[in-house]
């Protein structure tokens, strides 16, 4: 699926989804649940985490009538090297076909070993 690359605007210009609208069940415990709307609801806005030496982006994997779904894939260098010990949360955008609407969100986490 071809994404186009899009920024995440600033917190006051995104809409937040309700807890109600998101499915967090295939995140790993911790993992941030915050979603927001942007754009009239044709972007979805969620929050990652990555630390160290990995990278988090995010893939639009599926858009139904009833839900979207949004993967999160930290990558990390194999082997992993040196890394400082911090968490970073950054604000991912994806672009979608059509408003948000009632859809759920479903949230979904997978790490990537890429070779240095």
């Amino acid at each position: 699926m071809q994404q186009v690359p899009v920024q995440p605007k600033p917190e006051q210009e995104r809409t937040p989804v309700a807890e109600s609208a998101i499915d967090a069940t295939l995140l790993p415990k911790g993992y941030p649940k915050k979603v927001w709307t942007q754009d009239n609801g044709m972007v979805v806005v969620a929050t990652g985490q990555e630390g160290g030496c990995s990278k988090v982006h995010a893939e639009l994997t599926e858009q139904a009538a009833d839900h979207i779904k949004i993967v999160f894939v930290e990558e990390t260098p194999e082997p992993p090297g040196i890394c400082t010990m911090d968490l970073r949360y950054p604000p991912l955008a994806v672009q979608l076909n059509a408003p948000l609407d009632a859809r759920k969100v479903v949230l979904e986490q997978r790490d990537v070993k890429i070779p240095r």
